[in-house]
């Protein structure tokens, strides 16, 4: 049998079924039901948050994000070390990408370089949660009060992560975070909000249901809603949340027993409880990282390169340099993690790769 990068946790078929057999009674499919009211407070519960949003995926939250902070033109500083959603979601709000490059250790956005990026034209950082691993939340925070700017982190990683014993999704004027199938919380396909302001947040919700209200229609919207059936799969995976993350240790501390020594890794983060969200190693070169994947996968496993190639090097977006995100893209990759992956296969991996270093 392969093995992925990545397996999505599922419930069983029945516990599925106790959900969807009373979405059928009820016949609510859509439009805030039932079971998105109970994710949604389960969640808010789960994390300690506020002004918590449950919306159909992870990129039209951080889409909506940028429209309830009245952000749509100007300049959003972020990283080029990230999936390709965060990108599009400041070019799909006619803003402009300024890129800062990232630090080594985590592979989040350089904090030290973000004040000489900022310009006239600047609205917002979004910085991102790299593999659930936090950036440096109270020096960005400093930086957006000097500037006045907002602060939109993409956590789509960062679900269940606690910096200094609160949710890292709690920081920042919004965070985003995604539920799609590959996470380690999923909905099948899904993504949140946390917003800090009420305002913010009332404007957020009417905005994610077409702007408006019964019959009254107060702004400009869009369709960001989740069904009934995408949200009975959150409630079925929601009691596993615990043991999923042990699980995922389980495959990470075993991974670090065999290529700690061996093998780039990012920095342990003190203050940082942890997710175990990913598994990701640096390789000396491209050509080493290109050598093992091609032994990995006559072997039936498929690790995958993320985040490469980085964002700022996409053929549309102005080239902005970033020597870090640029040389780290070509050596990282991600090993295959998720919770019932065996103890045996994890080693098969670490002896493939010792072997081929």
């Amino acid at each position: 049998m392969s093995i992925f990068v990545t397996k999505p946790f599922m419930p069983s078929i029945a516990e599925y079924q106790k959900y969807v057999a009373e979405i059928f009674k009820r016949g609510v499919l859509t439009n805030q039901g039932p079971c998105v009211q109970e994710l949604e407070k389960k969640l808010t519960d789960f994390l300690g948050v506020q002004n918590f949003h449950y919306v159909s995926n992870g990129t039209i939250a951080l889409q909506v994000a940028l429209s309830a902070l009245n952000i749509r033109d100007g300049e959003i500083i972020t990283t080029p070390f990230s999936y390709v959603a965060t990108l599009s979601s400041i070019l799909w709000e006619h803003c402009a990408p300024v890129f800062v490059d990232i630090e080594p250790d985590n592979f989040t956005i350089d904090v030290t370089k973000i004040e000489a990026a900022i310009t006239p034209k600047t609205r917002a950082i979004m910085p991102v949660h790299v593999f659930g691993y936090a950036c440096d939340v109270e020096k960005i925070q400093q930086i957006a009060d000097k500037h006045n700017l907002k602060v939109i982190y993409d956590g789509a990683h960062a679900f269940a992560s606690k910096f200094k014993g609160n949710s890292l999704l709690s920081y920042g004027d919004i965070t985003t975070c995604s539920f799609h199938a590959t996470k380690l919380f999923h909905t099948i396909e899904g993504g949140a909000c946390i917003i800090r302001s009420k305002e913010a947040s009332d404007k957020f919700e009417l905005q994610k249901r077409f702007g408006h209200d019964k019959d009254d229609y107060i702004c400009l919207g869009i369709n960001a809603k989740q069904s009934e059936f995408h949200a009975a799969m959150g409630l079925a995976n929601f009691p596993y949340i615990e043991k999923i993350i042990l699980e995922r240790k389980r495959v990470s501390d075993l991974y670090d027993l065999e290529l700690k020594s061996l093998i780039g890794r990012p920095k342990e983060q003190p203050d940082l409880e942890y997710n175990y969200a990913y598994y990701p190693v640096v390789f000396k070169d491209e050509s080493e990282l290109l050598k093992i994947f091609e032994t990995l996968n006559k072997n039936d496993i498929f690790p995958r390169r993320y985040f490469w190639p980085s964002l700022n090097t996409l053929p549309y977006v102005s080239k902005q340099s970033c020597p870090v995100s640029e040389d780290i893209s070509f050596r990282i990759a991600c090993l295959p993690l998720y919770p019932d992956l065996s103890n045996e296969n994890v080693i098969k991996i670490c002896d493939i790769i010792k072997n081929n270093l």
